[in-house]
């Protein structure tokens, strides 16, 4: 699955002629596929937000008989004929996208940025993949991150994308490797880390060009925690996708947040795992799109706000839906 959509993202850019815009048809494409699912969950939300008053008097009626409250509430659910998994298993169903798309942009990421490698160690100038203030979209938006893949980049490549790349040479190594002991095995699980670590130090002593695009010379550092960040000369980008993803994530979870807090009801336990959910997904957004490539980021950024836009337009639908059947006197959402 992970490599299909590799390659339909793929077909994507060469239909596009960019990544980055490849990555926005991409994410609109995802989006409208989970359109159903997305649909599911706001009407199961609305019918169990109906419910609320009669929950509430069964809580109260039966609030020291825990075993007849929870048959009492069955019993009302299968009456209304309304499902309490609904409204979460939908948004459930995502996550799983979620990974296999996140799977499918890191071995694009992991494939661009070897090519990269490339000329770097034949001493010609990467190729690099630009969009709007983004100077390399393999790399993530952020100060602290050069344009040109890092060592923190390769190490993230698994063992068998670098064997590929290395069996591609068939003993006609790039100049700086020329000379050192790699062989396919020296990429293994196993010695991969310490093979990464001889490239990275090879290309580091021998591309003056390399080591001076990764310069921290007349930047800043930070101390955070026990991690060192500085400025590096050539950086990648201006942090505005991380922030992006942070502050998107909060305006969608206010969006989709009061039909939420209307089907939790009085539930105080999940009113507070709601108000943590809350703060927990926008910091999680900002970290792991600050880790990872702009290309994620910027999937991550367009998927929050396509998301936006679809629930606005479901919420209207389902409104006027909901009106008209007041007025022909159903009074509830089937």
């Amino acid at each position: 699955m992970n490599e299909a959509l590799f390659q339909f993202l793929g077909w994507i850019r060469s239909w596009t002629g960019n990544w980055g815009l490849a990555m926005i048809v991409f994410t609109v494409l995802i989006r409208l596929v989970l359109t159903p699912l997305d649909i599911r969950s706001r009407v199961g939300m609305r019918k169990t937000s109906l419910l609320q008053p009669k929950l509430a008097a069964l809580q109260k009626k039966y609030a020291n008989d825990r075993e007849k409250l929870n048959q009492k509430t069955a019993e009302l659910y299968k009456k209304e004929g309304v499902n309490p998994m609904s409204s979460c298993l939908p948004l459930l169903l995502t996550w799983p996208v979620l990974i296999i798309v996140f799977n499918a942009m890191r071995t694009a990421s992991n494939q661009e940025l070897l090519a990269q490698l490339t000329p770097l160690l034949n001493h010609e100038t990467p190729v690099l993949e630009p969009f709007l203030w983004i100077k390399n979209l393999w790399m993530p938006d952020s100060l602290f991150s050069p344009a040109l893949p890092d060592l923190s980049a390769l190490r993230q490549i698994p063992a068998d994308r670098w064997q590929a790349w290395f069996s591609e040479f068939q003993g006609n190594l790039p100049a700086l490797l020329q000379g050192l002991d790699l062989t396919a095995e020296s990429f293994a699980p196993a010695n991969l880390q310490n093979s990464v670590q001889l490239v990275y130090n090879t290309l580091l002593s021998g591309n003056a060009a390399y080591k001076d695009a990764l310069s921290a010379s007349g930047g800043w550092t930070f101390n955070l925690l026990i991690t060192t960040l500085t400025v590096v000369k050539e950086y990648n980008g201006y942090m505005l996708l991380p922030i992006l993803s942070a502050v998107s994530q909060v305006l969608m979870t206010k969006i989709t947040g009061g039909q939420q807090n209307q089907a939790q009801g009085t539930n105080d336990q999940a009113a507070m795992t709601g108000k943590m959910m809350t703060w927990f997904f926008p910091i999680f957004s900002l970290v792991i799109c600050f880790s990872y490539s702009s290309a994620f980021a910027l999937y991550w950024v367009m998927g929050n706000l396509v998301s936006m836009i679809q629930t606005l337009i479901i919420n209207r639908i389902l409104d006027e839906r909901d009106n008209k059947a007041l007025v022909a006197g159903e009074g509830t959402v089937k």
